[in-house]
Protein backbone atom coordinates (compact mmCIF):
# COMPACT_ATOMS: atom_id res chain seq x y z
CA UNK A 1 0.00 0.00 0.00
CA UNK A 2 1.21 3.43 -1.06
CA UNK A 3 2.16 6.06 1.81
CA UNK A 4 -0.75 8.02 -0.18
CA UNK A 5 -3.15 4.80 0.47
CA UNK A 6 -2.25 4.45 3.44
CA UNK A 7 -2.99 7.77 4.98
CA UNK A 8 -6.33 7.86 3.40
CA UNK A 9 -6.66 4.94 4.89
CA UNK A 10 -6.89 6.38 8.28
CA UNK A 11 -8.66 9.40 7.95
CA UNK A 12 -11.54 7.13 6.48
CA UNK A 13 -14.90 7.83 8.90
CA UNK A 14 -15.09 4.89 11.49
CA UNK A 15 -17.99 6.64 13.45
CA UNK A 16 -21.62 4.56 13.01
CA UNK A 17 -24.30 5.99 11.03
CA UNK A 18 -26.54 5.72 14.28
CA UNK A 19 -30.34 7.28 13.15
CA UNK A 20 -31.32 10.02 15.25
CA UNK A 21 -35.06 9.06 15.72
CA UNK A 22 -37.54 8.20 18.36
CA UNK A 23 -37.41 5.19 18.56
CA UNK A 24 -33.74 5.45 20.59
CA UNK A 25 -35.32 8.44 22.44
CA UNK A 26 -38.81 5.49 24.19
CA UNK A 27 -36.38 3.02 24.81
CA UNK A 28 -34.62 4.93 26.72
CA UNK A 29 -37.01 6.08 28.98
CA UNK A 30 -38.28 2.62 28.92
CA UNK A 31 -35.21 1.45 30.14
CA UNK A 32 -33.34 4.05 32.04
CA UNK A 33 -36.66 5.65 33.53
CA UNK A 34 -39.08 3.23 33.21
CA UNK A 35 -40.30 3.79 36.98
CA UNK A 36 -40.48 7.93 36.92
CA UNK A 37 -43.59 8.79 37.63
CA UNK A 38 -46.26 10.88 35.14
CA UNK A 39 -49.11 12.41 36.77
CA UNK A 40 -52.34 14.25 34.82
CA UNK A 41 -54.89 16.15 36.21
CA UNK A 42 -58.42 15.39 34.83
CA UNK A 43 -61.48 17.49 33.66
CA UNK A 44 -62.42 16.37 37.37
CA UNK A 45 -59.78 17.89 38.88
CA UNK A 46 -58.44 14.30 40.19
CA UNK A 47 -54.65 13.32 39.62
CA UNK A 48 -53.84 9.72 37.56
CA UNK A 49 -51.02 8.80 37.96
CA UNK A 50 -48.13 6.63 35.28
CA UNK A 51 -45.09 5.68 34.43
CA UNK A 52 -42.57 5.95 31.41
CA UNK A 53 -43.24 2.17 31.34
CA UNK A 54 -46.99 1.92 31.45
CA UNK A 55 -46.94 5.28 28.75
CA UNK A 56 -44.15 3.60 26.35
CA UNK A 57 -46.11 0.13 26.92
CA UNK A 58 -49.22 1.89 25.75
CA UNK A 59 -47.88 4.36 22.95
CA UNK A 60 -46.41 1.03 21.66
CA UNK A 61 -49.86 -0.79 21.39
CA UNK A 62 -51.47 2.41 19.76
CA UNK A 63 -48.35 2.34 17.18
CA UNK A 64 -49.28 -1.40 16.53
CA UNK A 65 -53.17 -0.85 16.47
CA UNK A 66 -52.52 2.59 13.62
CA UNK A 67 -50.49 -0.13 11.62
CA UNK A 68 -53.27 -2.74 11.85
CA UNK A 69 -55.61 -0.50 11.22
CA UNK A 70 -54.00 0.62 7.92
CA UNK A 71 -51.82 3.78 8.84
CA UNK A 72 -49.11 4.10 6.35
CA UNK A 73 -45.80 5.52 6.51
CA UNK A 74 -46.61 9.43 5.76
CA UNK A 75 -50.07 9.60 7.15
CA UNK A 76 -51.09 12.51 9.60
CA UNK A 77 -53.25 10.84 12.54
CA UNK A 78 -54.26 14.45 14.21
CA UNK A 79 -54.95 15.00 18.44
CA UNK A 80 -57.73 17.24 19.79
CA UNK A 81 -56.41 17.19 23.86
CA UNK A 82 -55.49 19.19 26.47
CA UNK A 83 -52.25 18.19 28.42
CA UNK A 84 -52.51 14.44 29.82
CA UNK A 85 -50.21 11.17 29.72
CA UNK A 86 -52.62 10.12 27.13
CA UNK A 87 -51.55 12.57 25.22
CA UNK A 88 -48.29 11.83 25.72
CA UNK A 89 -48.70 8.19 24.41
CA UNK A 90 -49.92 9.92 21.33
CA UNK A 91 -46.68 11.80 20.67
CA UNK A 92 -44.71 8.49 21.04
CA UNK A 93 -46.82 5.89 19.33
CA UNK A 94 -47.82 7.85 16.41
CA UNK A 95 -44.24 8.65 15.06
CA UNK A 96 -43.27 4.97 16.23
CA UNK A 97 -45.74 3.84 13.59
CA UNK A 98 -44.32 6.26 11.07
CA UNK A 99 -47.09 8.16 10.85
CA UNK A 100 -46.95 12.03 11.47
CA UNK A 101 -48.56 13.45 14.91
CA UNK A 102 -50.85 16.40 14.12
CA UNK A 103 -51.82 18.20 17.26
CA UNK A 104 -54.75 20.04 16.57
CA UNK A 105 -55.13 23.82 18.23
CA UNK A 106 -58.20 23.96 20.35
CA UNK A 107 -58.75 27.42 21.25
CA UNK A 108 -58.96 28.20 17.57
CA UNK A 109 -62.33 28.75 15.76
CA UNK A 110 -63.88 25.57 14.48
CA UNK A 111 -63.52 26.71 10.78
CA UNK A 112 -60.15 27.17 11.64
CA UNK A 113 -59.09 24.10 12.87
CA UNK A 114 -61.16 22.57 10.28
CA UNK A 115 -59.51 24.10 7.21
CA UNK A 116 -55.99 22.74 9.18
CA UNK A 117 -57.37 19.31 9.50
CA UNK A 118 -58.04 19.10 6.26
CA UNK A 119 -55.41 21.09 4.55
CA UNK A 120 -52.76 18.26 6.66
CA UNK A 121 -55.11 15.40 5.22
CA UNK A 122 -55.63 13.93 8.50
CA UNK A 123 -57.10 10.22 8.43
CA UNK A 124 -57.43 9.70 11.98
CA UNK A 125 -58.37 11.51 15.06
CA UNK A 126 -58.20 11.29 18.88
CA UNK A 127 -60.21 13.60 20.86
CA UNK A 128 -60.77 14.21 24.37
CA UNK A 129 -64.38 13.01 25.52
CA UNK A 130 -64.95 16.52 27.10
CA UNK A 131 -63.98 18.37 24.05
CA UNK A 132 -66.78 16.46 21.83
CA UNK A 133 -68.83 19.34 21.87
CA UNK A 134 -66.24 21.18 19.62
CA UNK A 135 -65.05 18.60 17.69
CA UNK A 136 -69.03 18.76 16.38
CA UNK A 137 -68.53 22.42 15.21
CA UNK A 138 -65.69 20.83 13.56
CA UNK A 139 -67.05 18.23 12.13
CA UNK A 140 -69.76 20.58 10.96
CA UNK A 141 -67.38 22.98 9.22
CA UNK A 142 -66.38 20.41 7.11
CA UNK A 143 -63.70 18.54 8.45
CA UNK A 144 -63.49 14.59 7.59
CA UNK A 145 -61.66 11.47 9.71
CA UNK A 146 -61.79 8.07 8.31
CA UNK A 147 -61.86 6.79 12.12
CA UNK A 148 -62.08 8.72 15.20
CA UNK A 149 -61.50 7.39 18.56
CA UNK A 150 -62.53 9.20 22.42
CA UNK A 151 -60.45 9.30 25.33
CA UNK A 152 -62.33 8.58 28.94
CA UNK A 153 -66.26 9.52 29.16
CA UNK A 154 -68.32 6.90 27.87
CA UNK A 155 -66.84 3.53 26.74
CA UNK A 156 -69.61 3.61 23.96
CA UNK A 157 -68.54 7.38 22.85
CA UNK A 158 -71.94 7.46 20.24
CA UNK A 159 -71.30 7.06 16.28
CA UNK A 160 -66.82 7.56 17.36
CA UNK A 161 -64.93 4.50 18.65
CA UNK A 162 -63.19 4.45 22.43
CA UNK A 163 -59.59 4.62 22.64
CA UNK A 164 -58.93 1.99 25.04
CA UNK A 165 -61.18 -0.44 22.91
CA UNK A 166 -58.76 0.39 19.86
CA UNK A 167 -55.71 -0.39 22.02
CA UNK A 168 -56.85 -3.59 22.37
CA UNK A 169 -55.95 -4.78 18.77
CA UNK A 170 -52.45 -3.27 18.90
CA UNK A 171 -49.53 -5.67 20.63
CA UNK A 172 -47.10 -3.84 22.93
CA UNK A 173 -44.53 -6.64 21.52
CA UNK A 174 -45.38 -6.44 17.66
CA UNK A 175 -42.44 -5.31 15.06
CA UNK A 176 -43.09 -1.38 14.35
CA UNK A 177 -41.94 -0.16 10.70
CA UNK A 178 -38.36 0.51 10.77
CA UNK A 179 -37.36 4.45 11.15
CA UNK A 180 -35.56 6.85 9.19
CA UNK A 181 -34.20 10.16 10.83
CA UNK A 182 -35.84 12.08 7.77
CA UNK A 183 -39.12 10.61 8.44
CA UNK A 184 -41.32 13.38 9.25
CA UNK A 185 -42.54 12.85 13.12
CA UNK A 186 -45.12 15.95 13.75
CA UNK A 187 -47.06 18.73 12.32
CA UNK A 188 -48.21 21.83 13.62
CA UNK A 189 -49.58 24.79 12.07
CA UNK A 190 -48.64 28.59 12.58
CA UNK A 191 -51.38 30.91 14.03
CA UNK A 192 -52.24 32.60 10.94
CA UNK A 193 -52.09 36.18 12.41
CA UNK A 194 -50.81 37.34 9.06
CA UNK A 195 -52.72 34.80 6.80
CA UNK A 196 -54.01 31.46 6.21
CA UNK A 197 -51.88 29.23 8.79
CA UNK A 198 -49.40 27.35 7.43
CA UNK A 199 -48.57 23.70 8.37
CA UNK A 200 -44.88 22.80 9.16
CA UNK A 201 -43.53 19.39 9.32
CA UNK A 202 -41.10 17.61 12.19
CA UNK A 203 -38.46 15.27 11.38
CA UNK A 204 -37.41 12.86 14.40
CA UNK A 205 -33.74 14.26 13.75
CA UNK A 206 -34.91 17.60 13.80
CA UNK A 207 -36.71 17.13 16.98
CA UNK A 208 -33.96 14.62 18.84
CA UNK A 209 -31.39 17.48 18.17
CA UNK A 210 -33.98 19.66 19.30
CA UNK A 211 -34.53 17.77 22.55
CA UNK A 212 -30.56 17.34 23.30
CA UNK A 213 -30.00 21.03 23.02
CA UNK A 214 -32.88 22.16 25.14
CA UNK A 215 -32.09 20.24 28.16
CA UNK A 216 -28.35 22.35 27.81
CA UNK A 217 -27.85 23.96 31.23
CA UNK A 218 -27.39 26.87 28.94
CA UNK A 219 -30.85 26.44 27.50
CA UNK A 220 -33.76 25.19 29.59
CA UNK A 221 -31.01 22.69 32.10
CA UNK A 222 -33.70 20.31 32.34
CA UNK A 223 -32.50 16.65 34.08
CA UNK A 224 -34.06 13.87 35.70
CA UNK A 225 -33.81 14.89 38.97
CA UNK A 226 -36.43 17.58 37.85
CA UNK A 227 -40.42 17.97 38.32
CA UNK A 228 -41.43 19.54 35.02
CA UNK A 229 -44.82 20.97 34.37
CA UNK A 230 -45.75 21.89 30.74
CA UNK A 231 -48.56 24.60 31.34
CA UNK A 232 -47.94 25.74 27.72
CA UNK A 233 -50.31 23.59 25.63
CA UNK A 234 -49.46 20.17 24.19
CA UNK A 235 -50.89 21.72 20.65
CA UNK A 236 -48.87 25.07 20.48
CA UNK A 237 -45.65 23.31 19.08
CA UNK A 238 -45.36 20.74 21.12
CA UNK A 239 -45.58 22.21 24.26
CA UNK A 240 -42.07 23.99 22.72
CA UNK A 241 -40.97 20.02 22.49
CA UNK A 242 -41.00 19.33 26.25
CA UNK A 243 -42.46 16.14 26.43
CA UNK A 244 -39.46 15.08 24.40
CA UNK A 245 -37.34 16.59 25.96
CA UNK A 246 -38.19 14.93 29.27
CA UNK A 247 -38.63 11.84 27.97
CA UNK A 248 -35.10 11.86 27.15
CA UNK A 249 -34.18 12.82 30.22
CA UNK A 250 -35.76 11.50 32.93
CA UNK A 251 -37.60 14.13 34.35
CA UNK A 252 -41.01 13.44 36.23
CA UNK A 253 -44.34 15.10 34.51
CA UNK A 254 -47.45 17.13 35.71
CA UNK A 255 -49.64 17.83 33.30
CA UNK A 256 -52.33 20.44 34.46
CA UNK A 257 -55.15 19.10 31.75
CA UNK A 258 -57.89 21.63 31.14
CA UNK A 259 -57.68 23.96 34.96
CA UNK A 260 -55.32 26.65 33.98
CA UNK A 261 -56.50 29.36 36.13
CA UNK A 262 -53.67 30.74 38.60
CA UNK A 263 -55.04 28.71 41.92
CA UNK A 264 -55.34 25.26 40.27
CA UNK A 265 -51.93 25.96 38.79
CA UNK A 266 -50.35 26.53 42.34
CA UNK A 267 -52.13 24.05 43.65
CA UNK A 268 -50.12 21.13 41.89
CA UNK A 269 -46.74 23.25 41.66
CA UNK A 270 -46.93 22.96 45.86
CA UNK A 271 -48.36 19.44 45.73
CA UNK A 272 -45.92 17.74 43.03
CA UNK A 273 -42.62 19.77 43.80
CA UNK A 274 -42.54 21.04 40.56
CA UNK A 275 -39.22 22.48 40.07
CA UNK A 276 -39.66 23.73 36.27
CA UNK A 277 -42.72 24.78 34.34
CA UNK A 278 -43.44 26.48 31.14
CA UNK A 279 -46.01 28.64 29.69
CA UNK A 280 -46.76 32.53 28.81
CA UNK A 281 -46.82 35.36 30.61
CA UNK A 282 -50.22 36.17 31.10
CA UNK A 283 -50.29 32.54 33.16
CA UNK A 284 -47.32 33.63 35.17
CA UNK A 285 -48.86 37.60 35.66
CA UNK A 286 -51.82 35.60 37.34
CA UNK A 287 -50.13 33.24 39.32
CA UNK A 288 -47.76 36.24 40.56
CA UNK A 289 -51.40 38.33 41.87
CA UNK A 290 -51.94 35.63 43.98
CA UNK A 291 -49.26 35.15 45.56
CA UNK A 292 -48.98 37.96 46.63
CA UNK A 293 -52.66 38.57 47.34
CA UNK A 294 -52.05 35.52 49.20
CA UNK A 295 -48.90 35.64 50.81
CA UNK A 296 -47.47 33.11 52.90
CA UNK A 297 -49.92 30.96 51.70
CA UNK A 298 -48.31 28.56 49.24
CA UNK A 299 -44.93 26.72 49.59
CA UNK A 300 -43.50 25.71 46.25
CA UNK A 301 -39.84 24.29 45.73
CA UNK A 302 -37.49 27.41 46.13
CA UNK A 303 -35.89 28.37 43.24
CA UNK A 304 -38.24 27.54 41.05
CA UNK A 305 -37.76 28.33 37.09
CA UNK A 306 -40.48 29.48 34.89
CA UNK A 307 -39.89 29.23 31.40
CA UNK A 308 -41.81 31.91 29.84
CA UNK A 309 -42.79 32.41 25.75
CA UNK A 310 -44.91 33.26 23.44
CA UNK A 311 -44.66 37.07 24.66
CA UNK A 312 -42.26 39.17 25.84
CA UNK A 313 -42.47 39.43 29.92
CA UNK A 314 -41.83 43.16 31.64
CA UNK A 315 -39.28 43.73 33.75
CA UNK A 316 -41.10 44.13 36.63
CA UNK A 317 -42.51 40.55 36.38
CA UNK A 318 -39.32 38.90 36.22
CA UNK A 319 -38.31 41.48 39.44
CA UNK A 320 -41.35 40.52 41.23
CA UNK A 321 -40.91 36.60 40.65
CA UNK A 322 -36.90 37.53 41.76
CA UNK A 323 -39.01 38.96 45.07
CA UNK A 324 -40.74 35.85 45.44
CA UNK A 325 -37.79 33.40 45.33
CA UNK A 326 -38.19 31.99 42.20
CA UNK A 327 -36.31 32.35 38.67
CA UNK A 328 -37.79 33.57 35.06
CA UNK A 329 -36.55 32.43 32.32
CA UNK A 330 -37.36 34.35 28.70
CA UNK A 331 -37.17 32.33 25.72
CA UNK A 332 -37.99 32.69 22.23
CA UNK A 333 -39.59 31.01 19.62
CA UNK A 334 -41.61 29.86 16.68
CA UNK A 335 -43.51 27.21 15.51
CA UNK A 336 -41.19 27.47 12.52
CA UNK A 337 -38.26 26.93 15.00
CA UNK A 338 -39.56 23.98 17.28
CA UNK A 339 -39.59 26.10 18.66
CA UNK A 340 -36.38 26.99 20.77
CA UNK A 341 -34.61 29.78 19.17
CA UNK A 342 -33.06 32.23 21.48
CA UNK A 343 -32.58 31.39 25.85
CA UNK A 344 -32.27 34.12 28.20
CA UNK A 345 -29.69 33.17 30.32
CA UNK A 346 -26.74 35.37 32.14
CA UNK A 347 -23.35 34.40 31.73
CA UNK A 348 -20.88 34.09 33.74
CA UNK A 349 -18.60 37.18 33.49
CA UNK A 350 -21.84 38.99 34.39
CA UNK A 351 -22.62 37.46 37.57
CA UNK A 352 -21.06 40.54 39.09
CA UNK A 353 -22.64 42.92 36.99
CA UNK A 354 -24.77 46.07 37.82
CA UNK A 355 -28.25 44.75 38.68
CA UNK A 356 -30.22 47.04 36.34
CA UNK A 357 -27.80 45.77 33.55
CA UNK A 358 -28.65 42.11 34.78
CA UNK A 359 -32.08 42.74 34.88
CA UNK A 360 -31.81 44.15 31.09
CA UNK A 361 -30.82 41.62 29.68
CA UNK A 362 -32.99 38.65 31.37
CA UNK A 363 -35.48 40.61 30.33
CA UNK A 364 -34.67 40.26 26.41
CA UNK A 365 -34.79 37.23 24.59
CA UNK A 366 -31.41 36.35 24.72
CA UNK A 367 -28.86 34.14 22.74
CA UNK A 368 -28.86 31.48 20.34
CA UNK A 369 -28.44 27.67 21.58
CA UNK A 370 -25.51 25.77 20.11
CA UNK A 371 -26.24 24.71 16.14
CA UNK A 372 -28.54 28.05 15.88
CA UNK A 373 -27.33 30.87 13.83
CA UNK A 374 -28.85 34.23 13.74
CA UNK A 375 -28.18 37.61 12.01
CA UNK A 376 -30.17 40.95 12.01
CA UNK A 377 -29.97 42.82 8.76
CA UNK A 378 -31.78 45.71 7.46
CA UNK A 379 -31.90 47.82 4.31
CA UNK A 380 -27.93 48.70 4.87
CA UNK A 381 -27.18 44.67 5.36
CA UNK A 382 -25.91 42.69 8.50
CA UNK A 383 -26.58 45.52 11.56
CA UNK A 384 -24.01 46.08 14.20
CA UNK A 385 -23.89 44.86 17.60
CA UNK A 386 -24.41 48.01 19.37
CA UNK A 387 -27.89 47.50 21.13
CA UNK A 388 -29.21 50.47 18.78
CA UNK A 389 -30.06 49.12 15.14
CA UNK A 390 -32.71 47.39 14.16
CA UNK A 391 -33.13 45.07 11.26
CA UNK A 392 -35.14 41.34 10.82
CA UNK A 393 -34.27 38.61 12.98
CA UNK A 394 -33.11 35.64 10.77
CA UNK A 395 -32.63 32.40 11.84
CA UNK A 396 -31.43 29.17 10.35
CA UNK A 397 -30.52 25.63 12.29
CA UNK A 398 -31.09 22.02 12.37
CA UNK A 399 -34.63 22.08 13.64
CA UNK A 400 -35.50 25.52 11.73
CA UNK A 401 -38.43 24.23 9.05
CA UNK A 402 -36.87 24.82 5.33
CA UNK A 403 -40.31 25.03 3.75
CA UNK A 404 -44.25 25.19 4.87
CA UNK A 405 -46.53 22.64 3.40
CA UNK A 406 -47.71 23.38 -0.18
CA UNK A 407 -46.58 27.14 0.25
CA UNK A 408 -43.63 28.96 -1.61
CA UNK A 409 -39.97 29.98 -0.41
CA UNK A 410 -40.40 33.65 -0.19
CA UNK A 411 -39.36 33.63 3.74
CA UNK A 412 -36.28 32.18 3.09
CA UNK A 413 -33.06 34.22 2.08
CA UNK A 414 -30.68 33.14 -0.72
CA UNK A 415 -28.29 32.26 1.79
CA UNK A 416 -30.50 29.66 3.79
CA UNK A 417 -32.04 31.98 6.34
CA UNK A 418 -35.34 32.16 7.72
CA UNK A 419 -36.87 35.84 8.28
CA UNK A 420 -38.76 35.68 11.46
CA UNK A 421 -40.82 38.59 10.43
CA UNK A 422 -39.39 39.52 14.28
CA UNK A 423 -37.69 43.29 14.39
CA UNK A 424 -35.10 42.85 16.59
CA UNK A 425 -31.50 44.61 17.75
CA UNK A 426 -28.78 42.63 19.30
CA UNK A 427 -26.25 44.05 21.86
CA UNK A 428 -22.28 43.40 22.65
CA UNK A 429 -22.99 41.05 24.50
CA UNK A 430 -25.25 39.21 22.11
CA UNK A 431 -28.20 38.95 23.90
CA UNK A 432 -31.09 39.42 21.07
CA UNK A 433 -34.23 41.94 21.85
CA UNK A 434 -37.21 41.92 19.98
CA UNK A 435 -38.93 45.08 19.90
CA UNK A 436 -42.05 44.80 17.10
CA UNK A 437 -43.34 42.28 14.26
CA UNK A 438 -42.73 43.86 11.35
CA UNK A 439 -46.08 44.13 10.74
CA UNK A 440 -46.75 45.78 14.02
CA UNK A 441 -45.01 48.19 13.57
CA UNK A 442 -46.23 52.09 13.88
CA UNK A 443 -45.53 54.34 11.20
CA UNK A 444 -46.04 57.72 12.39
CA UNK A 445 -45.24 61.08 10.38
CA UNK A 446 -42.67 59.08 8.54
CA UNK A 447 -41.03 57.72 11.38
CA UNK A 448 -41.21 54.48 13.05
CA UNK A 449 -42.70 53.54 16.61
CA UNK A 450 -42.33 49.68 17.75
CA UNK A 451 -44.97 48.54 19.78
CA UNK A 452 -43.72 46.08 21.80
CA UNK A 453 -41.04 48.28 23.18
CA UNK A 454 -44.07 50.67 24.35
CA UNK A 455 -46.21 47.81 25.90
CA UNK A 456 -43.01 46.54 27.80
CA UNK A 457 -42.21 50.13 29.27
CA UNK A 458 -46.24 50.47 30.32
CA UNK A 459 -46.33 46.69 31.78
CA UNK A 460 -43.69 48.20 34.44
CA UNK A 461 -45.95 50.89 36.38
CA UNK A 462 -47.30 49.01 39.27
CA UNK A 463 -50.77 49.70 38.33
CA UNK A 464 -50.88 47.92 35.26
CA UNK A 465 -51.55 44.28 34.30
CA UNK A 466 -51.21 43.82 30.69
CA UNK A 467 -50.75 46.95 27.68
CA UNK A 468 -50.71 46.58 24.07
CA UNK A 469 -50.02 49.78 21.63
CA UNK A 470 -51.33 49.35 18.06
CA UNK A 471 -51.06 52.03 15.40
CA UNK A 472 -54.60 53.92 14.44
CA UNK A 473 -55.14 56.27 11.66
CA UNK A 474 -54.84 59.67 12.21
CA UNK A 475 -55.80 62.64 9.90
CA UNK A 476 -52.27 64.36 10.09
CA UNK A 477 -49.95 61.87 11.38
CA UNK A 478 -51.38 59.39 9.25
CA UNK A 479 -50.57 56.55 12.46
CA UNK A 480 -50.27 57.13 16.32
CA UNK A 481 -50.34 54.78 19.30
CA UNK A 482 -52.99 53.79 20.89
CA UNK A 483 -52.57 52.05 24.50
CA UNK A 484 -55.38 49.51 25.79
CA UNK A 485 -54.51 49.25 29.35
CA UNK A 486 -55.59 46.41 31.76
CA UNK A 487 -55.49 47.52 35.37
CA UNK A 488 -54.77 45.54 38.43
CA UNK A 489 -57.67 44.60 40.50
CA UNK A 490 -58.75 47.84 43.41
CA UNK A 491 -56.12 50.13 41.24
CA UNK A 492 -56.19 53.29 39.26
CA UNK A 493 -54.50 55.43 37.21
CA UNK A 494 -54.93 58.74 34.01
CA UNK A 495 -53.71 58.32 30.68
CA UNK A 496 -51.05 61.31 31.59
CA UNK A 497 -49.62 59.12 34.88
CA UNK A 498 -48.57 57.04 32.60
CA UNK A 499 -47.63 58.91 29.82
CA UNK A 500 -45.12 60.73 32.33
CA UNK A 501 -44.31 57.33 33.62
CA UNK A 502 -42.78 56.04 30.00
CA UNK A 503 -41.63 59.73 28.50
CA UNK A 504 -37.97 59.59 29.95
CA UNK A 505 -37.29 56.26 27.99
CA UNK A 506 -39.00 57.88 24.23
CA UNK A 507 -38.65 60.24 21.84
CA UNK A 508 -42.08 62.34 22.07
CA UNK A 509 -43.62 61.27 19.23
CA UNK A 510 -43.34 57.77 20.38
CA UNK A 511 -45.43 58.30 23.73
CA UNK A 512 -48.62 57.42 23.02
CA UNK A 513 -51.65 59.76 21.81
CA UNK A 514 -54.42 57.72 23.73
CA UNK A 515 -55.57 55.64 25.99
CA UNK A 516 -58.41 53.32 26.34
CA UNK A 517 -58.89 51.66 29.63
CA UNK A 518 -60.48 47.96 29.39
CA UNK A 519 -61.31 44.83 31.36
CA UNK A 520 -59.21 42.49 28.74
CA UNK A 521 -57.09 42.65 25.91
CA UNK A 522 -57.83 40.05 22.57
CA UNK A 523 -55.22 37.43 22.27
CA UNK A 524 -54.49 34.66 19.80
CA UNK A 525 -54.33 31.32 20.80
CA UNK A 526 -50.86 30.97 21.69
CA UNK A 527 -51.16 33.90 24.04
CA UNK A 528 -50.19 36.90 21.91
CA UNK A 529 -52.13 40.61 22.22
CA UNK A 530 -54.51 39.79 18.89
CA UNK A 531 -53.33 42.93 17.21
CA UNK A 532 -55.25 42.85 14.15
CA UNK A 533 -58.61 42.23 16.05
CA UNK A 534 -57.22 45.76 18.06
CA UNK A 535 -56.26 47.80 14.95
CA UNK A 536 -59.86 46.84 13.61
CA UNK A 537 -61.44 47.63 17.10
CA UNK A 538 -59.97 50.69 17.03
CA UNK A 539 -59.84 52.05 13.51
CA UNK A 540 -62.47 54.73 13.78
CA UNK A 541 -60.82 56.32 16.56
CA UNK A 542 -62.27 60.19 17.06
CA UNK A 543 -58.91 62.08 18.49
Amino acid sequence: MSTQAAQGHHTAATMMNFPLTLDVLVRRAEEQMGSVEIVSRNADKSLHRTSYREVVTRARKLASALVRAGINPGDRVATLMWNHSVHLEAYLGIPLARAVLHTLNLRLHPDEIAYIASDARDRFLIVDAVLLPLLEKVLASGALFERIFVVGGDANAGAYENLETFLGTGDSDADLPLLHEDDALGTCYTSGTTGKPKGVVYTHRSTLLHSLVSALPDSLDLKRADTLMPVVPMFHVNAWGLPYTAAMVGAKLVFPGPSLDAASLLELLEKERVTVAAGVPTLWIGIRDMLDATPGTRSLMPGLRMVVGGAAAPERLIRDFDRLGMRLIHAWGMTETSPIGLVSRLPPELADADEDLQLALRAKQGVPPPFVEIEIRNDQGKVPRDGTTSGELLIRGPWVTASYVGVGADRWTEDGFFRTGDVARIDEHGFVQLTDRVADLIKSGGEWIASQELENALMGHPAVSEAAVVGVPHPKWIERPLAVIVLKAGVTVTANELREFIAPRFAKFWLPEAFDFVASIPRTSAGKFLKTALREQYRNWVW
